[in-house]
């Protein structure tokens, strides 16, 4: 029986699910066993008919799955039991040409190299359908004005569509991350038991990149048995993603939240229900983002650990990636692809944002009068002289301007100019942060056309 896992069966991916699912792990070491043949006839290595042969015996159909792991315990690894079922739906001659003057671990690692490929594809595309939600919340709300927070505090105003650029030029370098991982991560491996491919012979790395441009993976000729280090980059990409979907569900939670409530996550009958509060409308789909991404950027560490391998063979470190992969590609899926549902149906409270700017009597504008009064008086008078205005104007729940009104000498008064200054005439940049981070995801986008 297998151990049930609530996140992912709750907000999985099924996409990247099948990726690493048995059915297709074992499909893959039969597609690199057929490349191998493929590749070695056309070298010369073997004859021509005895790759058709192999070829056409490397098909799930000539697999009992069950025997297959059931010696694979006995072995400890299950090329071995697979080549054999190979072997024995040929006949005598083809059947000695199997896996010829491969290892385990090439097999393996090939195959592995397949599915990773197709994860960060896969990624890559869940990524952009979250990237263009988020371009449309930055498109939409480049002039919403909102209270930015520092340390949980307001701090100045800024817009909702500035906030959601910055998160949009994170997940445009992100996008970056992925296609890098794509050309560099999957490589071919076929270097032999020791890493030297003397099984091979001279055609060693003629093989090698006949099947490596079979598989659609990158050439190497240098073994990484144990430099698992294109491994752990790919943990890495995949935590990495899973976090920036994180840092936009904490933003979104704590923008929910019921003293701010200037967004919420899409309704819906029961979304986000309580068994025993009838009010309650919590923000699952974020919850579930920032689970994943806690676990994803634990389980990452693990590679590095895989990476310690020694010799030119690894003594158990490589079992660590058996486990801790597959795991970060798919909590990795899921919180893009939940990130993209709940950025998609993000209800934005405008009315709220601009009625939480009033909180605390216009305090949010205190750097702004700040900076009015620096040329005239310096930064530091500037700053003492607001800070004192401030303070007094929270004690006793009064509005800043009209403290600062009676603090101030009469010639600074002046400098001042109107009282009190509009949030929305201090956004600095926000616009122009929304324009450039659209023109940036833009561009990556039509770079891949």
């Amino acid at each position: 029986m297998q151990t049930f896992k609530l996140l992912p069966k709750l907000f999985g991916d099924a996409g990247m699910a099948d990726v690493f699912s048995a059915e297709r792990t074992v499909l893959s070491w039969l597609r690199v066993e057929a490349a191998l043949a493929q590749a070695q006839a056309e070298a010369g290595v073997i004859d021509e008919s005895d790759a058709e042969a192999i070829i056409g015996a490397c098909v799930p159909a000539n697999v009992d799955i069950e025997r297959l792991w059931q010696e694979a315990v006995n072995v400890g690894y299950p090329i071995l039991p697979l080549v054999r079922m190979i072997a024995a739906a040929l006949p005598e001659g083809p059947n000695g040409r199997v896996h010829y003057g491969a290892t385990t671990q090439d097999i393996m690692d090939s195959g592995l190299s397949l599915q990773m490929k197709e994860a960060l594809d896969h990624l890559t595309a869940l990524l952009d359908t979250f990237g263009g939600v988020l371009a449309e919340l930055v498109e939409e709300h480049a002039g919403t004005v909102v209270a930015a927070r520092t340390h949980a505090q307001q701090a100045v105003p800024t817009t909702f569509g500035a906030k959601m650029a910055v998160l949009l030029a994170e997940v445009t370098r992100q996008r970056r991350r992925l296609r890098t991982a794509v050309r560099q991560v999957p490589l071919v491996s076929l270097f032999g038991a020791g890493g030297t491919s003397a099984a091979m012979g001279e055609q060693a790395a003629v093989v090698r990149k006949g099947m490596a441009s079979r598989l659609g993976l990158v050439p190497t000729d240098v073994p990484w048995h144990v430099a698992r280090d294109g491994v752990a980059e790919f943990g890495v990409v995949c935590a990495g993603v899973t976090a920036t979907a994180a840092r936009f569900a904490r933003e979104i939670v704590d923008l929910s939240r019921t003293e701010v409530g200037e967004v919420r996550e899409a309704g819906g009958h029961h979304r986000g229900a309580s068994s025993t509060m009838p009010q309650k409308a919590n923000p699952i789909g974020c919850e579930a983002i920032i689970g994943m991404s806690g676990t994803a950027g634990a389980l990452s560490s693990a590679l590095f650990r895989a990476m310690e391998a020694g010799h030119e063979r690894a003594a158990g470190e490589w079992q660590v990636e058996w486990y801790v992969v597959p795991q970060l590609a798919e909590l990795a899926a899921g919180a893009l692809a939940t990130a993209a549902e709940v950025a998609r149906g993000l209800q934005v409270f405008p009315e709220a944002m601009r009625s939480n700017l009033d909180a605390e009597g216009g305090l949010i504008m205190a750097e702004a009068y700040m900076m009015r009064l620096a040329p005239a008086l310096g930064r530091e008078q500037a700053h003492d002289l607001v800070y004192q205005a401030a303070h007094e104007a929270r004690a006793h729940g009064r509005a800043l301007a009209e403290t600062l009104r009676e603090l101030a000498a009469p010639g600074d008064l002046a400098s001042l100019g109107p009282l009190p200054m509009p949030p929305e005439s201090y956004l600095g940049d926000a616009e122009t942060i929304c324009l450039t981070a659209l023109a940036a995801w833009r561009t990556e986008e039509n770079d891949d056309e």
